[in-house]
């Protein structure tokens, strides 16, 4: 359903508590009690069959007995009654109701009769078993809290009510404000997605902080999180961090892909920031929503007390930032304004007594710097200090630097416990203020990480070999593996698998006995490797189901007779099935690694990469990443891992053939996405020098569901969209989804675009098409907006179409433009019957278009197409035109 429903929210004219009581103690009495404390304009309505006797609360025995539809109900009722509660407010007209009731938790029979009742009558719904929500703008407090929250630009959406009061308390002691808090509670139906989505567009709300114990919709919840992170900073915290199903994983990929790590690669992905304390959630809201994150990671820190300094220079690393030099020039204009014993270096030491000329001057400077991309500004108790001077100059000064066009941040540090007027005159400059070095180090790193999650958002298209996979190969092998009855592919099926994507393998033979392996060995070079191949085995080395640097064939034809006598002696259930036999890797300098496929519960597939070899999971250096994978995004994978540092090289060892790694995750990523068939895919030893890759051992796990549908929870480009068209006037173009590269070539075409159609099309007075619409255009999601380009003979972008969905995909938006020398030939009409094909084949009921009133070449060419135009209510200058779709049977 439509987020439109839920703006009731936040900005509630009337609500009704059913259940409200007037007995003390009991909870409709107390959320009653909170409602009129909180200042609510509105009416406040109670239902429930005996009298309540309230201030400012008006009694009703019975929903249909109310007034007026309400528009926010809030169910404080039995649970075995609530059922037939919301229909009856679905039937009364209410669209929003939340339930604070608990007794759900074991009864999904119950939460499945609750949402089929408010879905048969249109009502959205909160909870079960929920604190309720705070609407501080609206002066209302509809929850449990024995706080009220005072309003403010941050939106709190939690999975634990107590969380929430905790939040509440700790932010009244600072100069944070909330636009809106919400208890999802058990989240029947409006869940994490739908309020992001809420608050994403709220204007009142600077920052997004979520507090996550389980998504529940992944999909939904990436997709929203992702078009929010674009507007406003997100932030979270991720509690339950921990891999309980690790131990029941069938191969070591499995076992690492914990859900923390998970999470993260998540959160990561989708641009949020992730902190790991609740201070840290306050922490990175203040940094963030005053802040831009910085050019770079270079600190200037100027402080008068020199043991601050150096505590904040310690902290810098785990931030990930460093100290920015001091240049001649700098050195010399601080030598012209501090005292002789300043510090001549950074941190920049004023020394005790600097008073607010001192940092004023001293600011001015720093704020000049080149080479530094961001100034930390600390500030020590020492007598005749004059801290609320101080503040004052710097946030002058800072005013006047930025008036200037600087945008470095500054965040500042008053030691010990500054008063209220110094907070409040360094937040009017728009400086976040902390008490401790090691929390304005900590901030800084959180608008590190913002910057990082903003950057991440920007997607490339997927990496193609040079040569194009071997898909029917691969659907080959997966076919013959269950044609075997078997989920778990042997070695050689697995290591095809990989060539068949141009992962470099290791050739390798298959002997079905031990008296064999002599004829397998015919061709090889030695030394040889004999492995056995057992589908109940999975760790081979484990059970002595390997054998390494044989040097002969005759020497491996023994090895495998001894190997397959004290398998059946340790392990007399387990099947042998042959042996694999290879040429053993003698390549000195390369590094084992591990890269692969896991499948996550919540997420799907997930793409692992880390140091490998035996002892894998001792060693835990690993990183996660979610299909579809670019290059960039392999290559950020690698880089937070600490094997990458040896991959770079040291003394007489070369540096690893980076690019093969890449093309190694990336081939991975394909695998996840052409085949959900595959669970797991795990390549260990994955050895890399300079010379390149090799995959020397490979096992693959395959679902027992035949062509199951896809996991993914990021779509990747639907280049089955893809067509060459013919328009009415005969001209050929072709049609295709718009990937991210795909900028240069639609700021091209907009050059050649009217400044008359550029206004129909931006309904604006624009004139060029800047990086910003660009990226809206190209930067998409493919879930709930598509642009697709139709392009002329020679590759020229001649006409873009940008299809926006709302959040539920029941309503979507479509814009066209059309090169100026393209016009006549029916190019916007094909490319527009290409966009509706699209959007009724993805389920899209109502298609829109808003379009200028005398813009009637367009509304003629819609029209001709089964759009119906109307005048926009809201504005005369505007038509809104809209067609109805039947969906797809597909």
């Amino acid at each position: 359903m439509s987020i439109r429903d839920l703006q009731s929210l936040l900005h509630a004219r009337s609500v009704v508590v059913v259940g409200g009581s007037s007995r003390p103690g009991s909870l409709g009495s107390d959320l009653l009690a909170n409602i009129a404390a909180g200042g609510f304009r509105g009416p406040i309505f109670a239902v429930n069959p005996n009298p309540v006797e309230a201030s400012g609360v008006r009694w009703f025995a019975s929903i249909e007995a109310l007034p007026e539809v309400p528009d926010l109900a809030l169910i404080v009722t039995p649970a075995a009654t609530v059922a037939a509660i919301v229909e009856g407010l679905g039937r009364f007209g209410v669209r929003v109701a939340v339930i604070l009731s608990a007794g759900f938790e074991a009864d999904a029979a119950s939460r499945a009769a609750i949402l089929d009742r408010a879905r048969a009558c249109g009502v959205r719904l909160i909870g079960p078993n929920t604190l309720g929500l705070i609407a501080p703008g609206n002066a209302l407090n509809a929850s449990f809290a024995l706080s009220a929250a005072k309003p403010g630009g941050l939106a709190l959406v939690s999975q634990s009510g107590a969380i929430i009061a905790a939040m509440i308390d700790w932010a009244a002691h600072r100069p944070i404000g909330f636009s809106g808090i919400v208890s999802v509670g058990d989240m029947v139906d409006v869940d994490l997605g739908d309020l992001i989505d809420l608050f994403a567009v709220d204007p009142a709300t600077d920052a997004i902080l979520l507090y996550l114990e389980q998504v529940t919709a992944p999909e939904k919840f990436i997709s929203a999180a992702r078009a929010a992170a674009r507007l406003k900073p997100v932030i979270a915290i991720k509690a339950g961090r921990t891999a309980d199903g690790a131990a029941a994983a069938r191969s070591h990929t499995g076992a690492l892909a914990g859900s923390a790590e998970v999470y993260e690669a998540v959160l990561e992905r989708c641009g949020v920031v992730l902190v790991d304390s609740l201070t840290g959630l306050l922490d990175a809201a203040e940094v963030t929503a005053k802040l831009k994150p910085p050019r770079g990671n270079r600190v200037a820190i100027m402080t008068n007390g020199g043991g601050a300094g150096i505590l904040a220079a310690d902290a810098l690393g785990d931030a990930g930032a460093v100290l920015s030099p001091l240049d001649a020039v700098q050195r010399a204009q601080l030598d012209a304004i501090l005292p002789p014993a300043w510090s001549r270096g950074n941190p920049v030491d004023l020394l005790g007594d600097a008073g607010p000329a001192r940092y004023g001057a001293a600011l001015k400077i720093l704020l000049g710097a080149s080479g530094t991309d961001a100034l930390l500004l600390f500030h020590c108790p020492t007598r005749g200090s004059a801290p609320m001077a101080v503040a004052e100059a710097v946030a002058a000064e800072v005013r006047a630097a930025r008036a200037a066009g600087s945008r470095m941040p500054v965040i500042a540090c008053w030691l010990g416990a500054p008063d209220e007027a110094v907070r409040g005159v360094l937040a009017a400059a728009g400086i976040p203020l902390f008490t401790t070095p090691d929390d304005s180090v900590r901030a800084f790193g959180y608008l590190l990480a913002a910057g990082r999650a903003q950057a991440g958002l920007v997607e490339r298209q997927p990496a193609r070999g040079e040569v194009p996979p071997d898909r029917a190969g691969a659907r080959r092998l997966i076919a013959g593996v269950r044609q075997a009855g078997r989920t778990q592919m042997t070695e050689i099926e697995a290591k095809a698998l990989l060539a068949a994507y141009g992962v470099p393998i290791i050739p390798t033979r298959f002997a079905a006995k031990a008296e064999n392996v002599l004829d397998a060995c015919t061709g090889l070079a030695p030394p040889y490797a004999v492995k056995i191949v057992s589908p109940d085995l999975t760790h081979k080395a484990d059970v002595g189901g390997v054998a390494l640097g044989l040097s002969s064939g005759s020497t491996a034809a023994t090895a495998a007779f001894t190997m397959a006598e004290r398998v059946h002696r340790l392990h007399p259930e387990a099947r042998i099935e042959g042996f694999a036999v290879e040429t053993m890797s003698t390549r000195p300098q390369a590094i084992e690694l591990i890269a692969g496929i896991a499948n996550d519960p919540t997420f799907g597939p997930v793409i692992l990469f880390g140091a490998g070899g035996h002892a894998v999971e001792i060693i835990d250096d690993k990183a996660l990443g979610l299909p579809p994978l670019d290059r960039a995004q392999a290559e950020a994978m690698i880089d937070r891992t600490r094997v990458a540092r040896q991959l770079r090289g040291y003394r007489t060892r070369l540096p690893s053939d980076m690019s093969a790694i890449v093309d190694t995750l990336c081939a991975l990523s394909a695998i996840a996405v052409d085949h959900p068939e595959i669970l797991e895919l795990d390549i260990n030893p994955l050895i890399a020098d300079a010379d390149g890759v090799m995959a020397l051992d490979a096992r693959a796990v395959v679902s027992v569901e035949v062509s199951p549908a896809s996991r993914l929870v990021i779509r990747p480009v639907p280049v089955l969209w893809s067509a060459d068209l013919v328009t009415r006037s005969g001209a050929h173009i072709h049609v295709r989804p718009v990937v991210p590269e795909d900028e240069a070539l639609l700021a091209e075409m907009f050059r050649h675009v009217s400044a008359e159609d550029l206004r129909f099309r931006f309904l604006s007075s624009l004139r060029e098409v800047d990086h910003d619409h660009l990226a809206m255009m190209t930067q998409v999601d493919y879930r709930r907006t598509i642009s697709f380009v139709a392009l002329a003979s020679d590759g020229a972008a001649i006409a873009v179409a940008m299809l926006a969905a709302d959040a539920d995909r029941s309503r979507a938006e479509v814009a066209l433009s059309t090169r100026s020398d393209w016009k006549g030939q029916g190019v916007s009409y094909t490319l527009l019957e290409h966009v509706l094909r699209y959007a009724t084949a993805e389920g899209i009921a109502t298609l829109e278009a808003i379009e200028s009133a005398d813009h009637d070449e367009a509304i003629t060419l819609e029209r001709d197409l089964g759009f119906e135009p109307r005048r926009s209510p809201d504005d005369p200058s505007l038509k809104i035109v809209r067609r109805v779709l039947t969906p797809s049977a597909a």
